[in-house]
């Protein structure tokens, strides 16, 4: 791994409320986009062909010019995204489930002298099965971290500390996608289920390094910000470069979870240094009896 140079911190030039009032604005907002969403659209996120059920055309890009509104043109219904495929020579048209079926796109397609490369459908009734259980799947795994981290610590602020980071990891990147237009498939899900994971990683490193290893609280932090702070900027580095080069070829889905873990990332980062180091803290100097 590159060893990143890690600038010292001087934590005591700051109060606990300096440190958590920037972290905890960023996720208000967050809470707030995520809330304006679910009340404008029924979600918290825009959700894709997997959850919401529909048709996905892949059609052959003919090199005729205008193919994009040659296909708005063509069909009765309208669609809900057209992209091009970088490298393919095809367009992918998707059509949410109450829009059109499958036969009658078919139909249109061939009238309009559309070539047909493939075509996937997905009913209503199975999206909002997967939708509910890719929930369920990214709950239990939320649910899992938490009671692996107060077994680990057995002590309530310091566990609580890396669930409420981890928390504020997974909602930010969640506010980021609605401004983005980034739907919530299962690749993006899966994206969230890995930003648990590098949460909890750095999340432990620091609370190991304060509370089971010797020497003063800030060189401790100090200590595993040199680790820390590292290992997410490697991996926030690789996450953009591999968004980059997706956006390239026009590979959609490792875009969106490229950006999806930067922004995680980035989180992470401001919530473990700011909010973790916060709470620790105040349980090392003030929460704990001596």
């Amino acid at each position: 791994m590159v060893e990143i140079e890690v600038p010292e911190v001087d934590y005591t030039e700051y109060t606990n409320r300096q440190l958590v009032m920037v972290p905890l604005a960023v996720l208000v907002l967050a809470l707030v986009i995520i809330g304006g969403w679910y009340l404008a659209t029924g979600a918290p996120a825009n959700l894709g062909l997997e959850f919401t059920g529909g048709t996905e055309l892949r059609l052959a890009d003919d090199g005729q010019g205008d193919i994009e509104e040659r296909i708005e043109e063509a069909f009765t219904a309208e669609p809900d995204s057209i992209r091009a495929v970088g490298g393919d020579d095809a367009y992918v048209v998707t059509f949410r489930a109450d829009d059109a079926d499958a036969g009658q796109l078919e139909t249109e397609a061939d009238a309009a002298g559309l070539e047909i490369l493939a075509i996937d459908q997905v009913s209503a009734s199975f999206g909002a099965d997967t939708a509910t259980t890719a929930l369920f799947g990214v709950g239990i795994a939320f649910l899992g971290m938490s009671v692996l981290v107060f077994a680990m610590f057995r002590t309530f602020i310091p566990s609580i500390a890396v669930v409420a980071s981890a928390f504020s990891d997974i909602v930010i990147p969640i506010a980021a996608m609605n401004l983005l237009g980034i739907d919530m498939t299962l690749g993006t899900v899966a994206a969230l289920l890995m930003i648990i994971g590098y949460s909890v990683d750095s999340d432990i490193l620091l609370n190991n390094s304060v509370l089971r290893r010797t020497g003063d609280f800030y060189e401790s932090v100090s200590r595993a910000m040199r680790t820390g702070v590292t290992m997410t900027v490697t991996s926030m580095s690789a996450m953009i470069v591999m968004a980059i080069v997706a956006t390239i070829f026009g590979i959609d889905l490792l875009r969106d979870i490229g950006i999806i873990l930067a922004i995680g990332l980035c989180a992470d980062l401001m919530n473990t240094y700011l909010i973790n180091v916060t709470l620790l803290r105040w349980y090392k100097f003030e929460g704990v009896k001596r």
